[in-house]
């Protein structure tokens, strides 16, 4: 059992979560976890701050997870962007990369969501090239926090499910052919 009173850096314990995916949103699992995250607060060196952009991503909390980037920047980042764990461990640069893309893009749990923890800060932008699980890469363009064209590359043919506010009932379905390009686009 965590101790509510234990602000260590160390983290371990949330594998499940990230970069497991045994923990999922909404759970009780994962209220436990946020729990836990709130209790070891928001310091640390590089690496563990990057993995808690990752968990507060993992958790849908877009604007936890921003503030812990906006963290690692400012005080575990040198001015040549190398991760200040004395001397260097690149664990920070690598985990607060992955934490960017979790902001941005899910797929552990066989749907590919697209934007699911989109800090407040992030209000229009788009990316292009994220991988996700089951065969995909996306390009994803978004406005007023809202996803406004996704662009599919299936890799392999299969299933697919992808979740959006772009779909009027949240996620849409479909057989996606290896090769083919997909896109939609909001219509209002």
């Amino acid at each position: 059992m965590d101790d509510s009173a234990d602000t260590h850096r160390h983290v371990s314990h949330l594998f499940a979560l990230h970069p497991g995916r045994q923990i999922q949103p909404g759970s009780e699992w994962a209220r436990a976890a946020e729990v836990s995250l709130t209790a070891r607060g928001d310091g640390g060196t590089g690496w563990s701050k990057a993995w808690k952009i990752n968990f507060w991503a993992r958790l849908r909390d877009g604007d936890h997870a921003h503030t812990m980037l906006g963290e690692q920047l400012k005080s575990s980042t040198l001015p040549n962007l190398w991760d200040t764990h004395p001397p260097f461990q690149i664990d920070g640069n690598f985990g607060a990369t992955s934490g960017v893309v979790e902001m941005l893009l899910q797929s552990q749990h066989d749907i590919i969501d697209v934007l699911p923890a989109l800090p407040a800060a992030w209000p229009s932008g788009s990316v292009r090239g994220l991988r996700a699980r089951g065969g995909a890469t996306l390009d994803i363009e978004w406005a007023d926090g809202r996803a406004t064209r996704i662009a599919l590359k299936a890799s392999r043919t299969r299933e697919l499910t992808v979740r959006s506010d772009l779909f009027g009932t949240g996620q849409h379905s479909f057989r996606a052919v290896a090769g083919r390009h997909y896109t939609w686009e909001r219509q209002d």
